[in-house]
């Protein structure tokens, strides 16, 4: 069993890892019937490891580097950096990540902090015009004044120290020979590159520009073969010392690229250099008999999915399963869970973030009791869990520019990670073959509300801004692994992780099936509804209140390896995207 650790507040003790609860549930109904699934998405195979990601060349990476018997954060590193490559629309070495690892030996869970910084210049004006307004969100996208110091090699490099098997320059050589050989360009980053041509203008960009589109200005098409030399050349360059990525020529050039015009980004050497990972401590809590842990404050990802799973153990999903009834509860626990994280939650060296206080059983007792599967909630508002500050709703815009995936290795560690560079290709701004990020538009661009209170997510100097990555480990009774599983996706992370703990805990459903089944996003007073649903559940959905947004598409990435009875690894890949789950 795994070592509880319990924190005092405001007069009471919560578990960490809060104890498994109710005995287990009557047999779950069959799950729907879902599309046919192609033996490159989903597969049972046996031990030995598995992966799943968001490209078949970032898996083939990773396998390879476990083939050669590294450790999952071995492979992690090779998965990253392919990435960057072959996805870079959505995650890369200029990015940041929040990553979870397992160690099948101790059972303990280290939660590993590579968020982007704000600049030492940063402050809570950063994204108000000379009109006193809000910047438009494009124009605050497109510049300097998004990019944060980025986390992911700082924060690799720690984990590396900590757990890798083999040598760190090793973990890049697939990526640096996949870069010089070429890539065909997959259906995903053609259709992305055509759709930013619309953003990009090609003096401005210059290198992305030269990199994405012809002399045309036409993006290249699907199956283009890529080549990218420089990214080949900055991996070198990282491979020999990491810290090559935060002082010197490299640096030197990410500091110029943040601070050309337009709306330079104030960025210095001294920001790079100073740039400090951070080991935290999981969020994890009960459901049915698991234990759900995932990334602490900034990330919203521990408090939403524990509030929403907490929430939902009052009612049995089991016997609603995926009908009107189900996805009533789940819509109804989603609206208060996003209520309470979008007023609470912020950088905690910044911000009072009630975490515990917000995922306390007595405090998610109260808020389920709010819940009529019959009756839509009016208006979903926050509460106000123990030990919470008063502080004004956020404003704060996540973009989907994101990429999650799952590590298993042949010990049976296992690593999940969401990493990000934020908005579609970043900032749009590349150096060194790779793009920078525009992570500081997570922020809230008015600090303060219309009475002058600071809002948890202001922009300050240093500041890490409020995330939705929830990259998540399930344990069993025993504490040991039974699934990790994430979403790439803006502030619709949090439903589309919720619904595979859902499908697959309650409904039965596999980890393909459970990526597969159609997103349901409740933020708010409105419902996304994927298209997928039967319309007589929309009409009921609606019958009961609730206002419905129904047949469009949603842009989850979901990557899941859950562990079988028998020992052998059975993965998932959204497909929605481009990814596979493989085993060495």
């Amino acid at each position: 069993m795994r070592r509880l650790t319990a924190l005092t507040l405001s007069g009471f003790t919560l578990p960490l890892l809060l104890a498994a609860c109710g005995a287990p549930e009557a047999e779950t109904p069959a799950p729907p019937a879902e599309p046919a699934i192609s033996e490159t998405q989903a597969q049972a195979t046996p031990s030995g490891g598995m992966i799943a990601a968001a490209h078949p060349d970032a898996v083939e990476a990773g396998l390879a580097v476990l083939r050669r018997g590294g450790d999952a954060i071995d492979a992690a590193i090779a998965v990253q950096a392919t990435l960057s490559l072959v996805e870079p629309q959505s995650s890369g070495i200029a990015g940041g990540a929040f990553m979870l690892r397992y160690d099948a030996q101790t059972g303990d869970i280290t939660v590993y902090d590579g968020r982007e910084t704000a600049p030492a210049s940063a402050t809570e004006d950063r994204f108000i015009g000379e009109d006193g307004q809000p910047l438009p969100y494009i124009q605050a996208w497109r510049s300097g004044l998004s990019t944060g110091v980025p986390g992911v090699i700082a924060m690799f490099a720690m984990a590396h120290e900590d757990h890798g098997t083999r040598p760190w320059a090793e973990n890049f050589d697939e990526s640096i020979a996949l870069a010089e050989t070429g890539f065909a360009i997959p259906p995903r980053l053609g259709n992305m590159a055509q759709r930013m041509a619309q953003f990009t203008d090609m003096e401005e960009t210059g290198e992305a520009a030269r990199y994405l589109f012809d002399e045309n200005g036409e993006a290249f098409p699907v199956g283009h073969v890529l080549t990218n030399e420089a990214y080949a050349d900055s991996l070198r360059t990282i491979a020999a010392d990491w810290r090559n990525f935060y002082t010197g020529a490299m640096a030197e050039a990410i500091v110029a690229k943040v601070n050309e015009a337009p709306r330079a980004g104030g960025m210095t050497l001294a920001d790079l250099e100073s740039y400090a990972p951070i080991r935290r401590e999981a969020i994890c809590g009960p459901y049915r008999g698991y234990q759900i842990c995932s990334a602490p404050p900034p990330s919203s990802g521990g408090v939403a999915q524990n509030a929403i799973l907490g929430m939902l153990s009052h009612f049995d999903m089991a016997q609603a399963g995926p009908t009107t009834d189900g996805w009533a509860l789940f819509i109804e626990a989603s609206r208060l869970a996003y209520a309470d994280r979008d007023r609470y939650v912020g950088d905690p060296a910044f911000a009072e973030v009630p975490t515990f206080g917000l995922i306390h059983p007595d405090y998610l007792r109260d808020r389920a009791a709010l819940i009529d599967p019959m009756r839509a909630i009016e208006t979903a508002t926050a509460g106000t869990p123990p030990g919470a500050p008063e502080q004004p709703e956020d404003t704060s815009i996540d973009g989907p520019g994101t990429s999650h995936f799952v590590v298993v290795d042949g010990d049976g560690d296992v690593v999940s990670i969401t990493t990000t560079v934020e908005s579609a290709f970043g900032s749009g701004r590349m150096v060194g073959g790779f793009f920078l990020n525009n992570q500081l538009t997570d922020f809230a661009f008015e600090a303060r509300d219309e009475d002058g209170a600071l809002r948890p997510n202001a922009v300050a100097p240093g500041k890490r801004p409020r995330s939705s990555m929830s990259p998540s480990i399930v344990l069993d009774e025993a504490g040991d692994f039974a699934f990790a599983t994430g979403s790439p996706g803006g502030n619709s992370i949090v439903a589309y992780v919720a619904k595979t703990f859902v499908a697959m805990i309650d409904w039965g459903m596999s980890p393909q099936q459970a990526a597969a089944l159609p997103n349901v996003v409740a933020r708010g007073d409105v419902v996304r509804i994927e298209t997928g649903f039967d319309d007589t559940m929309l009409a009921e959905l609606e019958a009961r209140g609730f206002t419905i947004e129904g047949g469009r598409g949603e842009n989850s990435g979901i990557h899941i390896v859950r562990v079988n009875a028998d020992g052998s690894f059975e993965g998932g890949a959204d497909p929605r995207r481009d990814g596979i789950a493989d085993t060495p």
